[in-house]
């Protein structure tokens, strides 16, 4: 899942098979041996740093690596840390053209040694971009076409054939969207910021009619959610489909297009300020046409909508994860602490939109 130079991020140190885990090595062990064809030997178990929504961990044994993907420990958010819908799209999605690894077995709260669903999949041996202005390589051009190229391709699944037209619920996405999220975000905090209160009553006076258009969404699409190939701006693996669903399009074009916008500094780095044209990166505007033309789409109607909604739902999702930091179970509390003092910054960043357009 993660790129081996990665490695030198892991937390080392264990007392059972990994802090937080709930699993001690030799029930891991069973459980693998069981579940996951052709595993013998578990020889270690190490925590990634990065992520914050449900805690990731790399398996080394004698058969190879392997990484599993748990829910958190403690009290959960209703429909919050669904690792069983990221194993369930990861396994619909490996016959089409949209990359993912392959996923070997699922253990739900009940059937799980640490009475926390988790699954395993594949270790992909590649990079991961952490920076959106890829000062650590030349083919940004090339990086940037792969993920627009699988994002096309992946609101261009059938979900029918896919066996996902019960992956979500019927009727306008974005209504559904703004009701769960606002709710989320209420119950994440204590007292709600004046910002987020203007943004969310803007949002429910704009928003859009059903146009009918229903794709599988991602919900986190985003460069460091991929793994690229060691040598080549080939996209191995898409990760980190916790918040995958039936909805929108544009919902993830949006979401991708905040990057163009974001500073490129501090923990959240986006495009903002970076010479664009002298370091060959595609303009928000290019980016957006080139997956239009490639889905054989028109122009775009609601845009200042669709971006308001992304930075408000990302807003949304990092008060949660500041609020597990003060509660004691996020997976990097020190991260997770400012991705929460940056839900101002980006509900005036909507609010902006709001007041002078796209």
């Amino acid at each position: 899942m993660v790129a081996s130079d990665a490695a030198q991020g892991l937390n080392v140190g264990m007392t059972d098979a990994a802090p937080g885990l709930g699993i001690s090595h030799a029930a891991l062990n069973d459980y693998l041996t069981t579940h996951v064809p052709d595993f013998a030997g578990l020889l270690d178990v190490r925590k990634f740093d990065k992520g914050q929504s449900n805690p990731t961990y790399l398996i080394t044994a004698d058969s190879g690596p392997l990484v599993l993907r748990s829910q958190p420990a403690g009290r959960l958010l209703p429909s919050a840390h669904r690792v069983d819908r990221e194993y369930r799209v990861m396994r619909a999605l490996a016959d089409t053209k949209v990359p993912v690894p392959s996923v070997h077995c699922l253990a739900d709260a009940d059937t799980s040694p640490s009475s926390r669903a988790f699954y395993v999949m594949a270790h992909l041996d590649g990079r991961i971009f952490w920076d959106p202005a890829l000062p650590d390589t030349t083919d940004r051009g090339g990086i940037y076409d792969a993920m627009n190229t699988a994002l096309a391709a992946l609101h261009d699944v059938d979900v029918a054939q896919a066996g996902l037209s019960d992956f979500g619920k019927p009727g306008n996405y974005y209504a559904r969207q703004l009701e769960r999220w606002a709710g989320q975000y209420r119950a994440s905090i204590d007292e709600p910021l004046a910002e987020m209160t203007a943004l969310i009553d803007w949002l429910e006076q704009a928003l859009p009619e059903d146009d009918g258009q229903v794709a599988l969404v991602h919900g986190d699409y985003r460069l460091d959610n991929m793994i690229f190939a060691p040598q080549a701006a080939d996209i191995m693996g898409v990760l980190d489909w916790e918040l995958s669903t039936l909805g929108h399009p544009m919902a993830d074009l949006s979401y991708q297009c905040m990057q163009w916008r974001l500073p490129n500094q501090g923990d959240m780095r986006g495009l903002g300020g970076v010479d664009r044209a002298a370091l060959g990166l595609p303009t928000e505007a290019d980016y957006v046409a080139d997956y239009m033309r490639k889905r054989g789409l028109g122009s775009i109607d609601n845009w200042p909508f669709y971006l308001c909604f992304s930075f408000f739902r990302l807003a949304a999702i990092l008060a949660g994860v500041a609020a597990r930091a003060r509660q004691g179970n996020a997976s990097n509390p020190e991260m997770a602490r400012k991705y929460g003092q940056a839900v101002p910054q980006l509900a005036a960043m909507a609010l902006a939109i709001t007041r002078d357009g796209a």
